[in-house]
């Protein structure tokens, strides 16, 4: 259990950081040029990508055999969703129903799909590669 939730939460670490980045891009940037859903298919494809090479850094550091690398993406993702919902309260003064009420719109909905990618990534991962020794 010690390493599952050592490998979740580098990689939600990770891909937070990188997810923290590219928000502040898209905010700034993308969206004043595209809109909410053109900035959002503009950034989904990088921080997935992101997310499955930390992921593949991370399990090849740290294999997992699929089970255990399936919770370590639930862990992830929750500590993903936590991390999202504090942001949005802190920073945007929404509350946490306001924050739910996100997922109504398209782009919000966009962005939950390619977080529950992110969850998927280590155990889809661990089915391809070997098996950890043990």
């Amino acid at each position: 259990m010690k390493l599952i939730l050592l490998t979740a939460t580098a990689y939600f670490a990770a891909v937070f950081a990188a997810g923290f980045a590219l928000g502040v891009l898209r905010t700034l940037v993308l969206i004043p040029l595209l809109g909410d859903l053109l900035a959002v298919l503009v950034e989904l494809p990088v921080i997935l990508t992101v997310a499955w090479l930390a992921c593949t850094l991370i399990l090849g550091h740290w294999p997992l055999v699929p089970r255990a690398a399936a919770a370590m993406g639930v862990i992830a993702f929750v500590w993903l969703m936590l991390a999202e919902a504090g942001l949005s309260t802190l920073l945007a003064g929404r509350s946490l129903a306001e924050h739910l009420g996100l997922y109504a719109q398209l782009p919000h909905q966009l962005g939950l799909a390619g977080q529950l990618a992110f969850a998927a990534f280590p155990w889809m991962q661990a089915r391809r590669s070997p098996r950890p020794p043990g």
